[in-house]
């Protein structure tokens, strides 16, 4: 009986000591299981931003931005083209002003004025009346003067001027137009191998280039340089310029 007894008494002890156990773990478990969701509220709270998930961009807002971004280059590309433009147009301006000025300034100088050959005149000029030409044939009127020279012989700027034209003509060959200023101009003809080009200002006296053979209308005449000179145009007598004999020149 006692036995009964006493194995009945620790059933019940085994018992209690289970569901202690039991109820215990259990608690423990609800605590822990708290715990860990309080932790993940907490990390889920703290987490940054760039852990956040963003959304996909789409073909038609990549194409739009795309769209977007070229116009601005191409509206870049085209102010730059605009101002680049307008640096030439004003460059060009200013050396058009510039060369207007220079224009402007230059001056005939008659006092510096120089033969442009030291030789005899074969054919004077003459406006007013007719004059023989033997290589012609025929009398007529001379706009310039033709002045014997061999061939070879320097030709010289009578005056300074800038070099406007340069023309090969049938009747004097290789042809030199000089702007000396206020309205007047040289011609020079029959010359070859020219020491200055078009744009050019030599001083009075400086080589212009050297005497050529002669054309077909001054055969007879022989070697020689035309000499014309204008005022606004229009041909003026080169001696009423011209120093009574032909002055020291440069080389």
């Amino acid at each position: 009986m006692r036995k009964q007894q006493y194995i009945a008494t620790v059933a019940c002890l085994v018992a209690g000591v289970i569901g202690f156990v039991s109820v215990y773990a259990t608690d423990k478990g609800k605590e822990r299981r708290e715990a860990e969701q309080e932790i993940a509220a907490q990390t889920q709270q703290e987490a940054p931003a760039s852990y956040e998930v963003k959304p996909e961009i789409s073909v038609e807002d990549a194409t739009k931005k795309a769209e977007e971004q070229a116009l601005k280059l191409a509206e870049q590309e085209k102010i730059k083209q605009e101002e680049t433009q307008q640096e030439e147009e004003k460059k060009q301006d200013e050396e058009k002003t510039v060369e207007t000025a220079a224009t402007v300034t230059q001056h005939f100088d008659k006092s510096s004025a120089v033969w442009p050959i030291e030789g005899d005149v074969l054919l004077d000029y003459s406006m007013d009346s007719t004059i023989y030409f033997p290589t012609l044939e025929q009398y007529r009127c001379n706009p310039a003067m033709v002045i014997s020279g061999k061939v070879n012989d320097k030709v010289f700027a009578m005056a300074k001027g800038k070099i406007t034209d340069i023309q090969e003509n049938e009747e004097t060959g290789c042809t030199v137009i000089q702007d000396l200023g206020d309205g007047y101009a040289a011609v020079y003809g029959q010359l070859k191998e020219l020491n200055f080009a078009k744009g050019d200002t030599p001083e009075a006296g400086q080589v212009l280039g050297y005497v050529s053979e002669p054309t077909k209308y001054y055969t007879t005449e022989g070697s020689n340089v035309y000499f014309q000179l204008k005022k606004d145009g229009k041909a003026v007598d080169p001696k009423e310029y011209l120093p009574q004999m032909a002055m020291d020149t440069l080389d």
